[in-house]
């Protein structure tokens, strides 16, 4: 009998239980291990072995804990999220111990770690792009929001990095009343407190500023190889609660050349947003699978279970376009375990000099 792949997902997200349940359907069979600083964290509890690990290592020390625990627990295949750049500028590493990487080369992922430098090197490949402005003071904020607003849109910011919507704010003139008290919150704020905050502050912003661009977003998941030759792409639509795969050129052409192009190899996501016009135009590379990569089963497409036979330098069997089921589908709430309560923290065990976490008892 073949002894199953072990696979590492580290500091995932919730969302990725779908992930292991997607990897448990491929052909190999797989022994998953996932750690998380999170006790509560459902994908402790999906995986074969869930494990505390240490929390707030810098990325040098975290990469050495993770060398230590790819050595200690047989790992031959690891998916960072936490540390990508780090642990990916030490592949060669992780590859002398037997542990093959799912994730970009180091340098796709440092050029869209920054916001700014991604959206820079897609202007100059002529890539489509919204209009967008770096601004670190309130001066350089106040100019792009006034060039925003000239062309009849409203502006939006985000920081230049950081992962999906953390920081996305809208911009708004209108003074705070007592209306916005009532109803949810939402991502409104308003100029003049951003502008105060940063005249007061001593740091630059390093912030993105852009025209607020409404739905539909289309968010296509991508799966290259090494070297950034697509082997597979659909986009998933997303409009309100109404949801449904895509497979138009008018976002597969972009996000094929953006991957090819930058070198983008394994898993990715590539966002778009539409212009007044309805020009589609890229919002955010992700150099990770994204949290909703697990919908693409509804049309027949596992790419967890791709991207796995890849890394271990296999030719994964890809359905054809043709071969899709393109329908609709919308989003539900579901339950998932987690593990026992622990009082505290499991006592991390000192190893061969670094610091490796007790296991969770499943």
């Amino acid at each position: 009998m073949t002894a199953p792949v072990r696979v590492w997902l580290n500091r995932t997200y919730a969302e990725n239980v779908f992930f292991i349940e997607l990897l448990r359907a491929a052909p190999r069979p797989v022994h998953v291990l996932a750690t998380h600083a999170d006790a509560d964290s459902p994908v402790l509890a999906a995986a074969d072995l869930g494990l505390l690990e240490p929390d707030r290592l810098s990325a040098e020390s975290y990469v050495e804990f993770a060398l230590e625990f790819c050595a200690r627990h047989d790992v031959d295949v690891f998916l960072p999220r936490l540390h990508q750049l780090a642990i990916s500028l030490r592949r060669r590493e992780f590859e002398a111990l037997g542990t093959a990487l799912i994730c970009p080369p180091a340098p796709a992922i440092a050029l869209f770690d920054s916001k700014a430098e991604g959206y820079r090197a897609l202007d100059t490949a002529g890539l489509p792009t919204p209009l967008w402005r770096h601004a670190d003071t309130a001066a350089q904020l106040l100019l792009a929001v006034e060039e925003i607003e000239a062309t009849g849109a409203q502006a939006c910011l985000k920081p230049a990095s950081g992962a999906g919507g953390e920081g996305f704010r809208i911009l708004t003139r209108e003074p705070f009343t007592l209306r916005r008290l009532a109803g949810y919150v939402d991502a409104r704020v308003q100029l003049d407190q951003v502008l105060a905050a940063l005249r007061t502050s001593t740091a630059p912003a390093d912030l993105l500023v852009m025209p607020y661009l409404n739905g539909p977003e289309v968010s296509v998941d991508c799966l290259a190889d090494q070297d950034g030759r697509l082997l597979a792409a659909v986009g998933r639509t997303k409009q309100g609660r109404r949801r449904s795969f895509t497979v138009d050129p008018r976002y597969l052409e972009p996000a094929r050349r953006l991957v090819e192009q930058f070198g983008v190899g394994h898993l990715s996501n590539v966002q778009f947003r539409h212009e007044p016009d309805g020009r589609p135009v890229v919002l955010d590379i992700n150099t990770r699978p994204s949290g909703g990569l697990h919908q693409l089963r509804l049309c027949g497409l596992n790419l967890p279970a791709a991207a796995l036979e890849l890394a271990l330098g296999g030719s994964p069997l890809l359905p054809a376009v043709d071969e899709l089921a393109l329908g609709e589908y919308t989003l539900v709430s579901g339950i998932q375990a987690v593990l026992p309560r622990q009082a505290a923290a499991p006592a991390l065990e000192r190893i061969g000099g670094s610091l490796l976490p007790a296991a969770v008892t499943l």
